[in-house]
Parts: C-alpha cells; sequence; structure tokens
C-alpha cells in the first residue's frame, strides 16, 4: 500500500523483499557519489544493517515508478534528535531516473506530507556543498539556504574540502509559498 502517490511515483513502505532493490541502488557508483565517493555498499550490510534499519525506523519509503512499475530509489523524512516537529528529507534515485524531476515530485509530495499529515513546523536538509543537483532539487521545493558547515567524513571524497550546505522550509514559508506537487 502506498503512503503517497504522485503524479508519476507511489511511496510504499520497504519490505524485507527489497534487499534486491537496495542493493542495486547502493551498487551504482554515481549514487553513491557524493556518499562513499562511488563504493558499492556490500550485499551483507543492505540484508543486515540498512534494510533492518529502514523497516524497524520506518522513515524511509521506497519510490515505484507508477508507469513501469520498477523502483527507482528512496525518500525518507527523518527525526531531528531533540526537534518532535523538525524532520530531515532525504532521497536516493537510481542514476537511470535522474534529470526526470522525480527527486523533486518525490521530495514535495514528503513535504505536503510532513506539514499536513505530520504537523511538522519544519523541514531540513543536507547535502555536500558541491552536490548541485541535490541542491538544486532542495531549491525547487522551496528550502532556503542556511549554512555551510563542515564535517569529518571518514573517507576523503573529492569535494569534502567545501564542506555541506543546510537548507530548510518552515511550514509557514511553506504555505506562504504554496507549492503542489
Amino acid at each position: 500500500m502506498a503512503l503517497l502517490d504522485t503524479d508519476r511515483l507511489s511511496l510504499r513502505e520497504f519490505t524485507s523483499s527489497d534487499v534486491d532493490n537496495l542493493y542495486a541502488l547502493h551498487g551504482d557508483p554515481g549514487v553513491m557519489r557524493f556518499i562513499n565517493g562511488g563504493k558499492a555498499t556490500p550485499r551483507e550490510v543492505i540484508e543486515n544493517e540498512l534494510l533492518p534499519r529502514i523497516l524497524r525506523n520506518r522513515d524511509r519509503w521506497a519510490a515505484i515508478e507508477r508507469a513501469s512499475g520498477e523502483f527507482v530509489g528512496w525518500f525518507s523524512l527523518k527525526a531531528v534528535p531533540g526537534e518532535p516537529s523538525e524532520r530531515e528529507l532525504g532521497y536516493r534515485l537510481h542514476t537511470k531516473a535522474w534529470g526526470k524531476g522525480y527527486a523533486t515530485e518525490g521530495s514535495r509530495a514528503l513535504i505536503r506530507y510532513g506539514f499536513t499529515e505530520l504537523g511538522l513546523t519544519r523541514v531540513v536538509a543536507n547535502t555536500m556543498t558541491v552536490n548541485t543537483a541535490s541542491r538544486r532539487v532542495m531549491e525547487k521545493c522551496g528550502l532556503t539556504y542556511l549554512r555551510t558547515f563542515h564535517l569529518p567524513w571518514p573517507d576523503q571524497i573529492e569535494g569534502t574540502e567545501q564542506g555541506d550546505v543546510e537548507y530548510a522550509l518552515t511550514r509557514a514559508d511553506w504555505l506562504d509559498q504554496r507549492i503542489e506537487t
């Protein structure tokens, strides 16, 4: 059962049968470029760590292309520690789904869901400074740049020296913008 349907996507809960979907997604060097420098996530990590965490936390949803029924990635609204009415928006899509507006479409739907169904007052999102495509999605969804910050990365990848950026959108600003999916 879908949590949300947009014009072209269905966002549904993950199930234990999504191991292959996650393994393919997290094995795509383009997808993992700004996560770990493009390294594939081992299947054992998907099976024993990632998918169990997703199933336990229920804060990520599988994105299914409605026309084909294909898994194209995932979207998330993760809890922000100490901020019960705030969530962090996230998304990860197969490279074959890039450039089609899916990231913006799914993100707008989750933002709307967060503000109207979950009663959130703020949505935040972070990415590497050099990840211009992800930054553009955030801006198209109405989030505004707040700051650049530097975190210690376990593995240095190209662009980490420029830091990360934080974007945010309040419910009041969202209502003023009236962004629809």
